[in-house]
């Protein structure tokens, strides 16, 4: 077989050339199929029966440029967050609220002390337990 008879037996240069326009919208689509088989929202609950898609930075009642972390653990609560940016008193309405989530009242507000002032200077952390 001659030049021009094989290629036109075997195409190949066409068909590579094709196949490599291909990859990539294949690849790119294969990608998309996997991550839409992701898990679905949460039916997660957090201790105390509090949903864990609930947004803990606005059930807290802290103004959001005041409040860095909200955490639900084994005891209760805790909360870092800002004492100069809230309002007198936002420990307790926190403490109030976040209690309230889990329909219970609150026991004691913690002070935690920092082991790393630097950190995250001026911020406070509490713990609040529940009862």
């Amino acid at each position: 077989m001659n030049q021009p008879q094989r290629a036109a037996a075997f195409p190949t240069d066409r068909v590579s050339a094709r196949a490599r326009r291909c990859i990539a919208p294949l690849s790119l689509t294969a990608l998309m199929a996997l991550s839409a088989c992701g898990r679905a929202p949460t039916n997660d609950i957090l201790p105390g029966g509090i949903p864990a898609r609930t947004n803990l930075h606005e059930a807290s009642t802290l103004p959001p440029d005041s409040v860095r972390t909200v955490a639900r653990r084994d005891f209760g609560w805790r909360v870092i967050y800002h004492p100069s940016r809230a309002p007198a008193g936002a420990d307790q309405a926190a403490a109030r609220a976040l209690c309230g989530l889990e329909r219970r009242r609150v026991a004691r507000i913690e002070p935690v002390p920092r082991l790393d002032p630097s950190a995250d200077p001026g911020a406070a952390i509490i713990d609040i337990i529940c009862a």
